[in-house]
């Protein structure tokens, strides 16, 4: 996708929290339970680090979007949390914390294999003794699509449409996605490169960072992960 800027700008970070994914009160439960200091990969806007931290535990964060900060820096409570700028598979905080935690596809943004083992071996850095890593990631279905494309529609509406545009490399696992709204108040385009993997390829990237995976589920409700699931919630510890 030529043009392509993986940091989240202005217009991205005014609309990020426009529609809430619903599962937030799940994911601050399951995330509360590994301590009372935690580090957030990625921190964005405050949508789990907020809330996390109304629940008694202190979050930092790393983001590498100005515009994303700036937005959390807005909230209440958001200027009471420390943010270092920068990109979250190098920059460090200086502290380590009994849980550092990457949500939502995140680590997908990372767009080479190095990068995303790079990512596990700065959390491993970061983990206090007994600390975890925790990441959730859908899992890829996009292989399977006849020619590795295909046209979603979001949204259907009398003055608007929402299309999810979708094009899928298996060679490089690149998926380029662009969410394009058409309507009365014109059109707007939202773009993103992912690099997709399964989970056995995070497993071996936790062990190169001298993790190992202590659980793996469906979900943030803990349920059971099966063939049937689309995402997995994975919880790597130190290897002893």
């Amino acid at each position: 996708m030529k043009g392509f800027n993986p940091s989240f700008s202005q217009e991205t970070a005014s609309t990020y929290d426009n529609s809430p994914r619903g599962d937030e009160a799940e994911t601050v439960r399951f995330l509360a339970g590994f301590g009372t200091t935690a580090l957030e990969f990625a921190i964005g806007t405050g949508r789990i680090a907020l809330p996390l931290t109304a629940d008694g535990v202190t979050v930092d964060g790393i983001e590498l979007s100005p515009d994303m900060v700036a937005r959390l820096r807005e909230k209440p409570g958001g200027g009471d949390i420390d943010v270092t700028m920068g990109d979250m598979s190098r920059a460090g905080t200086g502290r380590t914390y009994d849980l550092v935690y990457l949500v939502y596809n995140t680590i997908t943004n990372l767009l080479t294999q190095d990068d995303q083992v790079r990512c596990f071996e700065n959390a491993a850095r970061h983990l206090a003794p007994g600390g975890v890593f925790v990441i959730e990631v859908g899992l890829p279905s996009w292989a399977a699509r006849q020619r590795h494309q295909f046209i979603d529609v979001e949204t259907l509406e009398v003055d608007h449409v929402g299309f999810d545009v979708n094009r899928y490399d298996p060679v490089t696992q690149m998926l380029d996605e662009n969410h394009v709204h058409i309507g009365v108040d014109g059109i707007r385009f939202s773009p993103i490169r992912q690099r997709l993997s399964y989970p056995s390829e995070f497993d071996l990237m936790a062990r190169i960072a001298g993790l190992r995976l202590r659980d793996r589920w469906g979900g943030w409700t803990r349920e059971p992960f099966t063939a049937d699931s689309t995402r997995h919630v994975s919880v790597y510890e130190v290897a002893a």
